[in-house]
């Protein structure tokens, strides 16, 4: 991954933080990593723990970003997670996918589109 990249993602997810809150989430982690993955932001919406997925990108060249949420990517994060409630010892909660879709302009706010319950 090119430091670009990076930086992009980054840059999404600190947008996508921000539309959560704004939304009424509790932020509860970012970048959680274990050996199944990674999770990129954590949240609560009410009683359920939401794991969501960032997906940025600049340009539509390659798909909108949604679309790189595969069925590969989805299995990772469904092992992620459920390291993730383990290690949290939260049991018996409500569990919810959503993906996060970040759309930067080069000038003017950034579009997010907020796919729920994706998975």
């Amino acid at each position: 991954m090119t430091a670009v990249t990076q930086h992009t993602g980054r840059f999404g997810e600190q947008i996508a933080t921000r539309f959560l809150r704004e939304s009424g989430y509790a932020i509860l982690g970012r970048n959680w990593r274990c050996a199944q993955g990674e999770l990129d932001i954590i949240a609560r919406d009410g009683p359920v723990v939401v794991f969501c997925e960032v997906k940025t990108r600049r340009s539509e060249r390659f798909g909108p970003p949604e679309e790189a949420v595969n069925a590969a990517k989805m299995k990772k994060l469904r092992a992620a997670a459920s390291q993730w409630l383990a290690k949290s010892n939260l049991h018996r909660v409500g569990v919810r996918f959503d993906v996060l879709s970040v759309r930067p302009h080069s000038c003017g706010p950034a579009d997010v589109e907020h796919f729920i319950g994706v998975f």
